[in-house]
């Protein structure tokens, strides 16, 4: 597995973003049963950056805690079966990895939420990773029941990873 950590923002709160980074997007894999060695971008920035990104590239005038931009297009969310037949563009040319995507993280946004949720950094980043990862797999949460298949899978990941509130 790849990961590519790009610290465009420098804000210590005091965690290791490569280690936690590494043990979500490798729990959320392993949850989803993914047959595939990985690639995933993971760039961190602060609210401006942010919020540059999500009016360009989503048309919403504020700061978010975190964006997902997926490579593949998953005809069931989640199933990876079809992938390599039908869209080989997403395979890393010469490490044969799944290019899954790009995670944009505000780290303003993680220190925000996690004092305004009363729990640790740890969480909060560990939380949207787990929740970027999963849109990066074909989740969503536009609708309804959509969103209560995510939110409770995000859970389980963290869950099963041991990184509660």
């Amino acid at each position: 597995m790849t990961i590519n950590l790009e610290e465009e923002y420098q804000l210590e709160l005091g965690i290791s973003y490569e280690k936690i980074a590494q043990k979500v997007i490798n729990g959320a894999l392993d949850y989803q049963e993914c047959p595939y060695e990985c690639e995933v971008n993971i760039i961190l920035v602060d609210n401006q950056e942010i919020h540059r990104i999500n009016m360009e590239c989503r048309e919403i005038d504020r700061p978010t805690d975190v964006l997902s931009f997926p490579m593949a297009e998953y005809e069931k969310p989640g199933d990876f079966s079809l992938l390599e037949q039908e869209q080989p563009e997403c395979f890393h040319p010469e490490t044969g990895e799944l290019m899954l995507g790009d995670i944009i993280i505000s780290l303003d946004k993680v220190k925000e939420q996690a004092e305004n949720y009363g729990h640790s950094y740890t969480r909060e980043y560990a939380f949207l990773i787990a929740h970027s990862m999963l849109h990066l797999m074909g989740y969503d949460h536009m609708v309804k029941e959509e969103e209560v298949v995510m939110f409770q899978k995000q859970e389980e990941i963290l869950k099963q990873l041991d990184i509660t509130r």
